[in-house]
């Protein structure tokens, strides 16, 4: 059995939740493990799904990779680009999407909102429910034997969110969005009521 690092503020714990909130705890680095079981690799797909800044998901990743949930892999020499895997340590967290998608679908979404992801067992053919389990096969479905496919309204959210990063991404440099800049000359303004 692997084991993986943990910051010193979980090191004084046997707590077993402790110690992997310390890798996985945040919601950042939720969303990337959740991409990257999703398909995504790259780091722009992971920056415009997520909604995180270059920075956070540099780090995020990086301590991923330290953690040992994810490795990064060469897809590209000229100019060199990165892609993204998890190691079996990362794929061993499948479980706990599954319950995290199970709970927040009974605890955070209205009757009406429909189910995000719809999961098919790939042996028969039958929609797994949200506890992992084929009701046909009457057997907890492992990762490699399902298959996901993203709500029409899941996947129309998707690429809206590809879309906008692409729309971001393509900005000429040094142009702000005007949100930006508006915020930029209120703030010079303050600074310079202030020396006043």
């Amino acid at each position: 059995m692997g084991v993986a690092r943990w910051s010193e503020a979980a090191a004084d714990t046997l707590c077993p939740v402790a110690r992997s909130t310390a890798i996985v705890g945040d919601r950042w680095t939720m969303l990337i493990v959740r991409e990257l079981f999703a398909g995504c690799s790259r780091f722009d797909e992971m920056q415009a799904q997520t909604g995180a800044t270059a920075q956070m998901l540099s780090a995020r990743l990086k301590r991923l990779q330290a953690d040992g949930m994810v490795e990064r892999r060469t897809y590209s020499r000229r100019p060199t680009r990165y892609e993204y895997v998890l190691t079996p340590m990362g794929r061993d967290f499948f479980p706990v999407i599954l319950a995290y998608r199970a709970w927040a679908e009974t605890w955070c979404k209205s009757e009406s909102e429909p189910l995000a992801i719809r999961t098919t067992h790939r042996a028969c053919g039958t929609e797994v429910g949200l506890d992992g389990v084929c009701p046909t096969c009457d057997e907890r479905v492992p990762i490699s034997d399902l298959d996901a496919e993203p709500g029409p309204e899941y996947a129309a959210e998707r690429q809206q969110r590809r879309e906008a990063y692409r729309a971001r991404s393509q900005r000429p440099p040094g142009r702000r969005s005007t949100s930006a800049v508006n915020k930029r000359a209120a703030s010079t303004t303050r600074a310079a009521n202030r020396t006043r």
